[in-house]
């Protein structure tokens, strides 16, 4: 049974629909630092094969999961999907709301839904809604072959602005997606926070194991969801030409992670006889993971480069960086804004260039333990989860110091047609 936390303790509501915590490290992460910060954190996801617990307690965050039912793939799966998770975490938080002190409700997209769960407690309950802007959904459906100016796309344009509608600050995983809070959003420039995806203390690169490079001399590695969007075909592609066109025996392909393409994937590599060097892990625990990639003499981002791509920051360029990997991607914006020197970047969805940088960097040892002291030492100043959690916080007190029950009705009028979503974005604009 919840039970009434201390008096005076601000009660924060957390909604994630698309992973479990502790597994979405990103939302395990701001929960943990808001309790450290003396929030009473509850937060509502889905249950997993490895996190099936309805109801539980951990490390002082009170986790509610519930039945997901199905994963889709396609646009009316997704929307029997949402109305499903929709349905049981409306019904979890207002069960929370009658039980706990609710201040802040968080919601992490996808999708730009969960501000229907979030409005009945700003309406009824006088919560604040914070946005957690995890992916900018219009792009993402442009990515995947939605029309930019279609109704899809456009409904989703209008879902992304009732969101912010909603919210009284709203946190970003890089600027991009700040100057989209602002410019389509409406949000103001100071309710609008950049809080980077960064891995915790502790993630520090441990002793190779010899025996993930299946008895060759080298192994590059790959980690994150496996979906349509993360251009694994390329990476694919590319372990085709290192090891047919140029000949190479020496390289073992690791890749750690699952996903609704996960299937397919596996049976493409059957089907170009690469089932020798190119190893599927499937979803590893994060000792695992550090294990892997510490022992990866290469790690590769093979992300296209798209609409959504350009303007996101992918949570692998920083695990790789945070363990001093030298990293190989096509050059998308905010992943040379992240990398930096410590990657080459190949010719955009070109697999044979992105081979052609594999095998570079596996040639040069001198190259490789440069490139990856650089990007060690950038995590370390300046992307590291410790240099977010002051910007967290700060959106915590922003949103906290507005009235109670405060929705921006002027930023929830649909009729005004908001930015096209392939329209380049301005500087973000000073106020006063």
């Amino acid at each position: 049974m919840v039970t009434e936390p201390p008096s005076g303790r601000p009660g924060v509501l957390v909604l994630v629909q698309n992973l479990p915590v502790p597994f979405d490290r990103r939302v395990w992460q701001e929960a943990c630092a808001l309790r450290d910060a003396g929030y009473d954190v509850t937060v509502i996801c889905p249950r997993s094969e490895q996190h099936p617990v309805a109801r539980e307690e951990l490390d002082g965050v009170h986790v509610l999961r519930y039945r997901p039912w199905m994963e889709a793939r396609s646009l009316p799966g997704f929307l029997v999907e949402y109305a499903i998770a929709l349905r049981a975490m409306a019904w979890l938080a207002w069960r929370v709301s009658g039980r706990r002190r609710i201040d802040v409700v968080q919601a992490c997209n996808p999708p730009d839904l969960l501000f229907l769960v979030a409005l009945p407690l700003v309406l009824f309950r006088g919560a604040r809604f914070v946005f957690d802007h995890h992916d900018a959904s219009p792009e993402l459906l442009v990515a995947k072959g939605s029309a930019p100016e279609g109704r899809v796309v456009a409904l989703a344009r209008l879902l992304e602005r009732m969101t912010f509608g909603c919210a009284v600050a709203s946190i970003a995983t890089n600027e991009s997606y700040r100057r989209i809070a602002i410019e389509r959003g409406g949000m103001a420039a100071e309710d609008t926070f950049v809080v980077r995806s960064g891995p915790a203390r502790g993630f520090d690169p441990v002793p190779p194991d010899p025996a993930l490079k299946a008895g060759r001399r080298y192994l590059v590695g790959y980690v994150g969801v496996m979906g349509v969007q993360e251009g694994l075909q390329y990476l694919l592609d590319a372990a085709e030409v290192v090891v047919r066109k140029l000949g190479r025996d020496d390289v073992t392909f690791a890749l750690a992670g699952s996903g609704p393409e996960a299937a397919r994937l596996r049976a493409r590599v059957e089907e170009m006889g690469l089932s020798d060097h190119v190893r599927f892990l499937g979803r590893i625990s994060d000792e695992e993971l550090v294990r892997l990639l510490s022992t990866a003499d290469v790690c590769v981002n093979p992300d296209e480069v798209n609409v959504l791509n350009d303007i996101s920051t992918m949570n692998k360029i920083v695990e790789y960086m945070a363990l001093g990997r030298p990293i190989v991607q096509f050059d998308n914006k905010e992943g040379r804004n992240s990398a930096g020197s410590s990657s080459l970047y190949a010719v955009p969805n070109d697999a044979t260039s992105l081979a052609e940088e594999i095998c570079r960097l596996l040639d040069d040892a001198e190259l490789r333990r440069t490139m990856g002291e650089l990007g060690r030492a950038r995590y370390r100043d300046e992307l590291a989860w410790a240099r977010q959690v002051p910007q967290l916080l700060g959106a915590y007190e922003r949103a906290l110091a507005k009235r109670p029950g405060d929705v921006n009705v002027r930023r929830l009028r649909w009729w005004r047609r908001p930015r096209p979503v392939a329209a380049p974005l301005g500087a973000v604009p000073q106020e006063g």
